[in-house]
């Protein structure tokens, strides 16, 4: 039987612009652009380490 791999949804709750450069490129990695725009990508320590650097412009969901 298949494992279902854990997932985040991800919001982008506040703007990008004006931060550090390292946070903007984060958001980037992790697929967001926009305010108010939900992603979801894989649980992996890559991810949560991006997430936990851009934690405070984020809404995090766990699947």
């Amino acid at each position: 039987m298949a494992r279902k791999a854990k997932q985040l949804r991800l919001t982008l709750l506040k703007s990008r612009f004006h931060r550090k450069p390292g946070h903007a490129e984060c958001l980037g990695g992790l697929g967001l652009r926009k305010r108010h725009q939900t992603v979801t990508v894989a649980d992996t320590p890559e991810n949560r380490g991006m997430v936990r650097k851009v934690g405070y412009l984020l809404q995090v969901e766990e699947l």
